[in-house]
């Protein structure tokens, strides 16, 4: 892949009106649509000043016409990650999720947050509500929540209902984390093996293992209060990561995955500590792929992309300018994405929505992925929040998860069929 020919991906998209889900209260559409302007008030994965839509509008520019010349040479697997998702009609600014209660509740949340308070308040009250809901019929889903007559809504509803009859639906808590939440709880609730880079190594070395010059760690923000050290917390947040890992694989029935899952994703300290661990992880990658580049070495092609962006040329500012922030002013762009499933060793395979009748209708993060990785099922209505999809026919499904009708190969993005 031609160095010269990478741009940015998704740079513009954090100007955009996000939709948050959560897995509790669900109002009416006439609720929702009185309490728009205290959505738009408060975007649960809105970006944080530093991935302003002005910044991300330059810096988009400014790479395309640094791409300009050979931007023709880029392979059409990457050309997903360079488009911004339009998700957009007039219902975008409205929270579709959420009631007037909830939005309200939340609006409080965050005036005291701006008073002083906790930036998770769910986490230092210790609420136990589920972070991932009961699995739901799709169908019955989409018709609930989009019942309009707009484009976009008819759109979505016919992408529910392609993938009607092979999925449900959970629902994931729609904050800055959900990415990673939803990725975390397929891992949890469908492994059938540790990985190699877990099972073979003491990953509570890694945090010590990282380069003290770039004051990585140091800058290391988690969203609960802790005594210990940041290193020594990152520990135990990755031996955390391994424990439940492991217990998931030992589980002798789908029962015992569920109680597992119940007990991690509750809100509480744990489960953050578990996505802070992921994030760790993404960093730890991001560093090596970095290093294979300078030495020439072969790397994946998201490589190319995630290092493009004048806000992430390095592993320092994409610490920095994104990493660092996600979970608190900002979710993960497709590109980390890709990233993300790298560092796991999990392809994942994620259903596009508002892409229906596409060839981008179902993609994979990462899309150079190897075949024996096992596939995560995820769903998005616009790239930015993520749900969960939950197979109801097994028998569709290879033994790496991944559905027998739409098989990934060579790294191209296949031509999706009704199922």
């Amino acid at each position: 892949m031609n160095k010269t020919a990478k741009s940015t991906c998704d740079s513009d998209r954090q100007s955009k009106k996000v939709k948050t889900s959560h897995g509790s209260t669900q109002g009416t559409q006439g609720q929702k649509a009185d309490v728009k302007g205290c959505a738009a008030e408060k975007d649960a994965c809105s970006p944080g000043p530093e991935r302003s839509s002005e910044s991300s509008h330059t810096m988009q520019k400014r790479s395309q016409k640094e791409a300009k010349s050979t931007r023709s040479d880029s392979p059409s697997s990457q050309q997903h990650l360079m488009k911004t998702s339009p998700a957009e009609d007039e219902k975008s600014d409205a929270d579709l999720y959420r009631d007037e209660d909830e939005i309200q509740k939340e609006l409080q949340d965050k005036q005291q947050t701006e008073s002083g308070v906790s930036f998770f308040p769910s986490v230092a009250a210790g609420e136990a509500q589920s972070s991932v809901s009961a699995a739901e019929d799709l169908q019955t889903y989409s018709q609930r929540e989009w019942k309009g007559n707009t484009t976009k809504s008819l759109l979505i509803r016919k992408g529910y209902e392609t993938i009607a009859s092979e999925f449900k639906l959970r629902r994931v808590r729609g904050d800055n984390y959900c990415a990673l939440r939803a990725t975390l709880f397929q891992v949890l609730s469908q492994s059938k093996q540790l990985p190699a880079w877990l099972r073979d190594s003491d990953i509570r070395e890694w945090p010590k293992e990282t380069p003290s010059d770039q004051d990585f760690i140091k800058e290391w923000k988690f969203p609960f209060e802790t005594s210990k050290s940041k290193v020594r917390h990152l520990e135990q947040c990755l031996e955390r990561l391994k424990q439940r890992w492991e217990e998931s694989v030992q589980c002798r029935s789908l029962e015992e995955r569920e109680r597992l899952c119940q007990e991690v994703f509750r809100g509480h300290d744990e489960e953050y500590e578990l996505l802070e661990a992921l994030k760790f992880l993404m960093l730890r990658t991001a560093i090596h792929l970095h290093s294979d580049m300078e030495k020439g070495s072969d790397v994946p092609e998201f490589c190319w992309l995630l290092f493009a962006r004048d806000s992430s040329r390095c592993p320092k500012t994409f610490f920095t300018n994104h990493l660092r922030h996600v979970g608190f002013s900002g979710g993960l762009e497709q590109v980390e994405m890709c990233l993300l499933g790298y560092s796991l060793q999990q392809t994942m395979q994620v259903v596009r929505l508002y892409k229906c009748e596409t060839e981008e209708f179902i993609i994979y993060y990462p899309n150079d992925h190897k075949k024996d990785w096992p596939t995560l099922c995820l769903l998005t209505e616009d790239d930015r929040h993520y749900n969960v999809l939950v197979s109801q026919n097994s028998s569709k499904f290879d033994e790496y998860g991944r559905p027998k009708w739409n098989l990934p190969s060579d790294g191209q993005p296949s031509k999706t069929t009704r199922l």
